[in-house]
């Protein structure tokens, strides 16, 4: 059995592995998606955050393009109550780190958290 998850990232910038999260959750430039397959990086990709130009109701926003896109986990500093609480009902993990800290770091760390499974 395959054991998949897909991640998200709030970015600084577009520099995939490279870059790091951002200190801002909803309004980030950028996410940085990472599909992890049996414990490995299969693919990463960077998006711009279309919904960061918008005045208000951001994190609704950004929550439904997460969901369907298929995000299983997100790795972010700071998260409004409003978007942990849809993350929440969504089942979408948290994972909580320094902004600033480097996405490939970030993603090593939280895999070591779930012990490279969604089940655990």
């Amino acid at each position: 059995m395959t054991d998949r998850m897909l991640i998200a990232a709030p970015s600084k910038g577009n520099r995939a592995l490279d870059d790091t999260i951002s200190d801002i959750f909803a309004k980030a430039p950028v996410f940085t998606f990472i599909e992890i397959v049996d414990g490995e990086i299969k693919n990463v990709e960077v998006e711009e955050n279309t919904a960061s130009k918008l005045a208000q109701g951001v994190g609704p926003v950004v929550m439904k393009t997460l969901k369907d896109r298929g995000v299983d986990a997100v790795i972010a500093g700071e998260v409004g109550p409003g978007a942990r609480t849809l993350m929440e009902f969504s089942g979408i993990k948290l994972f909580t780190v320094k902004p600033g800290t480097k996405i490939s770091t970030a993603v090593e760390n939280a895999l070591e958290r779930t012990d490279n499974s969604l089940n655990s």
